[in-house]
């Protein structure tokens, strides 16, 4: 079996759907056909600030999207009818076990949709639960062999939440002092995720999960890089590429997660949102400012993380 993905690939995610329901729009449960239809708009000028950035000069062949089926099935029939790169979530969002969003129906979706990349965001933690882990396993495996019976390109979101126990060995007692659980959290980020989403990696490929890339959490230190790189290549998959995401974080820290995922062979390009779409999406929400211009912002900020990716990636590369 041939996995793995290993061409250049930046791609602009927008498929946050508790973020864009609760968080953009502050709405909690069943949405009225108005209140979807507002979502839907917001995820429209995403994906025009994305056309608009190809537009503008950013390689179609390098370029992708990343959007929900729930409120983008309009903006994914006319990607891929646009021949771009396509990628859809699988899981349904805001949980922290991993499942399926459309239960047992998972497959007559993907057919449906027809993406690139079929894509799960998964929170694993190889020292939390091991059974929920387990089921978590199960359900993963289940969706990677029918991937690649179908000749389907799988891409993995791989998020490691601290556990309880961790917090506590970097310093958190438990407290609701948010300084001591954000300095704890930030050690934990430097100090321990980096070895657990290595063994993440090995236990899922070990249990038969096989992503042809895996989107990661930013890293500070290319060394770290090195190593996410060779688990996720060991065994033979020399062609598994590694993305990095934004996380939300700051222009500073995202564009230094980045350069330092390009510097190192086998990270092929990145997924940042949020740190694109955001501050122009509530500008528009609010009035405060034209759609056009969400839209230019939008397209300027993408392009921006294509070039910083572009100009720190070694000659040649």
């Amino acid at each position: 079996m041939t996995v793995g993905f290993d061409k250049p690939l930046y791609i602009l995610p927008f498929d946050h759907r508790g973020s864009f329901q609760t968080g953009l729009f502050g709405w909690k449960g069943a949405l009225t056909p108005e209140q979807t239809a507002e979502v839907c708009a917001a995820k429209r000028l995403v994906y025009d600030g994305f056309e608009a950035a190809l537009a503008g000069g950013v390689d179609k062949a390098k370029a992708g999207i990343l959007v929900d089926e729930q409120f983008g099935t309009e903006i994914l029939a006319d990607a891929v009818a646009k021949g771009y790169s396509v990628s859809c979530p699988a899981e349904k969002s805001g949980q922290d076990e991993f499942d399926f969003e459309y239960g047992r129906d998972f497959a007559a979706h993907i057919e449906k949709v027809n993406p690139t990349f079929c894509k799960v965001l998964v929170r694993y933690n190889p020292e939390g639960d091991k059974v929920e882990n387990q089921r978590q396993t199960a359900r993963l495996k289940e969706l990677s062999d029918y991937l690649k019976s179908k000749n389907r390109m799988f891409m993995y979101e791989l998020l490691v939440p601290a556990t309880d126990a961790q917090l506590k060995a970097m310093g958190y007692d438990g407290s609701a002092d948010k300084d001591k659980k954000k300095a704890a959290t930030k050690r934990y980020d430097l100090e321990m995720r980096p070895d657990l989403k290595v063994r993440t990696i090995h236990e899922q490929q070990d249990a038969g999960v096989e992503a042809d890339v895996w989107k990661i959490e930013g890293l500070d230190e290319q060394k770290e890089c090195s190593r996410v790189v060779a688990a996720a290549r060991r065994g033979g998959r020399d062609k598994v590429g590694c993305i990095i995401l934004g996380r939300g974080e700051t222009d500073e820290k995202v564009g230094l997660w980045l350069t330092t995922a390009a510097r190192t062979p086998g990270f092929i390009g990145f997924a940042v949102g949020r740190t694109s779409f955001w501050n122009p999406l509530v500008l528009w929400r609010d009035n405060r400012g034209k759609r056009a211009e969400a839209v230019q912002q939008i397209a300027h900020n993408y392009r921006t993380w294509c070039d910083t990716f572009d100009k720190a990636r070694p000659a040649g590369a």
